[in-house]
């Protein structure tokens, strides 16, 4: 009798284990942003001390940064799941002194929300507005912009497998 419940015991545990209880497929991608060399503009280029914070739902700058990429051509960057814009702050040679330059950007776009599994839950993908999905303002005018040129490769943001935005600067 207690070998049968044994069996049953273990049976039961592993009934309810599903094939789907982790998540392996891909969640609400964030944008992604190439630099390249103006001059160039085949060659990428490594940013230096770029510091990117965003901003809260009322347009307020927040005081912590989300993060400061230095030596590295690609970022990513979350856009909001509940608002149809995302702005950030992008400051290149943070460190700087001299060089320091900050540039705004912000992301327009549609929503769409889609269920994936019950271990993902749900995923949200991008449209960016069509043609100005991206805005381009400047801090401080007097310094002019670091970010001379924005390329949008694509309007649909539904993986991080693909560049969505080349910056050149």
């Amino acid at each position: 009798m207690k070998k049968i419940l044994a069996i049953f015991i273990v049976a039961f545990c592993f009934s309810s284990c599903e094939k789907d209880d982790i998540c392996a497929d891909e969640t609400t991608p964030r944008i992604i942003l190439e630099f390249f060399d103006v001059s160039d503009p085949t060659v990428k280029k490594n940013v230096t001390a770029l510091r990117v914070t965003g901003f809260d739902d009322n347009g307020v700058q927040l005081s912590t940064p989300l993060e400061t990429f230095s030596g590295v051509s690609v970022i990513k960057l979350p856009l909001k799941l509940t608002q149809a814009a995302t702005k950030y702050s992008l400051v290149l040679n943070n460190t700087s002194t001299i060089n320091r330059n900050e540039d705004f950007l912000q992301f327009d776009y549609s929503r769409q929300t889609l269920y994936v599994s019950r271990a993902c839950g749900y995923k949200t993908n991008f449209t960016l507005n069509s043609p100005n999905g991206v805005t381009r303002t400047d801090a401080t005018p007097a310094d002019n912009f670091w970010i001379r040129f924005i390329n949008i490769q694509t309007t649909n943001i539904t993986t991080e497998n693909e560049v969505h935005i080349k910056i050149l600067f």
